[in-house]
């Protein structure tokens, strides 16, 4: 199983649990700052191994969470 296909059916278990809460998910203040911190470290080539790994996670949980977004609008269509 690839981590896309784990991700997937993650995504569709959290969709499937409370659709019309799941499609208006949005990102803290706080946490849509340090994500733009990041990528503008990164841009800028001053970005730390640390930062780097924390990047990957929030870019993970993004993509998890339009996954299981992307789902739920299918459901609610439904």
């Amino acid at each position: 199983m690839t981590i896309n296909e784990a991700f997937g059916d993650v995504a569709e278990v959290l969709a499937g649990l409370a659709p019309e809460r799941v499609v208006d998910i949005t990102a803290p203040v706080h946490i849509s700052k340090r994500v733009e911190l990041l990528v503008n470290r990164k841009k800028d080539g001053i970005i730390t191994y640390d930062e780097t790994m924390e990047l990957e996670r929030f870019l993970a949980l993004n993509m998890l969470i339009s996954l299981a977004k992307a789902r739920a609008r299918v459901l609610l269509a439904a």
